[in-house]
């Protein structure tokens, strides 16, 4: 008797994997291709939502830090902006790895599809933190310090081994976090998941290129002597870097493990995802 026979004879499902795999992979391909979706409208505006919620974050992380002076605590009040970005059902752009992607790969949506939501989400998180920062920068102007303070900590890292980690952590982190928060059905355990990946992300001061960006945006707009083209600089290979650690760590290893999932819906799919059912 095979592995896969035996495997079969001993759980409670049919499938190749454990029925707790099965049920996640299930959530996450129908969650990705219900986001994927989405038309031009809707994930414009949801991007801008993400933008403006984890603004929330950022400024209870600036509120603790003025206080406290302590990274640590001042992450765990960040956790605020992961708990609003999931209860809001907005979209931050590096949450869009694992599970859309899960989705196109069981071809239940198309690469075009992807693009758009990552591509929108992308800009209009960075808009729409831009715009909040703007609102916090006026509301607060005591917080100048404390912006100065993060934001000359990515900008001035400059682009080193240390910088390339960091980055491709940050992306791994918050990729994981939406593979947790799909394996589960308990909102709490949900929200407790939201928190510890802002204290990671925030407290341990991981490169964001969404988030922490908006720490160099509101910096800029202090009168810090930052510009747009020292945001660019760093911004551009923290991107790029959150996308291959969230791919790499966590959504291809899952891929892999989901093969034989991933070819029985894509058995069963039609040739067009985009076509209605």
């Amino acid at each position: 008797m095979t592995d896969d026979a035996r495997r079969r004879q001993l759980g409670d499902n049919d499938a190749p994997v454990e029925e707790e795999i099965e049920e996640a992979f299930d959530r996450i391909v129908e969650e990705g291709a219900q986001r994927l979706a989405r038309n031009w409208t809707t994930v414009l505006v949801t991007g801008t939502f993400g933008g403006l919620e984890v603004g929330v974050g950022v400024m209870a992380y600036l509120a603790v830090m003025h206080e406290t002076h302590n990274h640590l605590l001042a992450g765990l009040a960040f956790g605020i902006g992961m708990v609003a970005l999931l209860l809001a059902k907005s979209e931050l752009f590096t949450e869009g790895f694992l599970v859309p992607i899960t989705a196109v790969a069981a071809k239940e949506a198309s690469v075009s599809q992807l693009f758009k939501l990552w591509g929108g989400t992308l800009v209009m998180n960075l808009v729409g933190g831009w715009v909040f920062m703007w609102i916090v920068v006026q509301a607060f102007p005591q917080w100048t310090p404390e912006l100065e303070a993060s934001a000359l900590h990515f900008v001035e890292a400059g682009f080193t081994l240390q910088s390339v980690c960091l980055a491709i952590l940050a992306g791994s982190t918050i990729t994981l976090m939406t593979r947790m928060q799909l394996g589960t059905d308990s909102d709490v355990a949900k929200m407790a998941v939201a928190v510890a990946d802002g204290f990671l992300l925030v407290g341990l001061q991981l490169f964001h290129s969404v988030l922490d960006s908006l720490f160099i945006f509101g910096a800029i707009q202090a009168g810090v002597p930052l510009d747009y083209l020292d945001w660019l600089g760093w911004f551009g290979y923290s991107l790029l870097f959150n996308i291959l650690g969230g791919l790499l760590l966590v959504t291809v290893l899952r891929l892999v493990r989901n093969k034989d999932l991933i070819r029985e819906r894509r058995d069963k799919a039609p040739e067009d995802p985009e076509a209605a059912r």
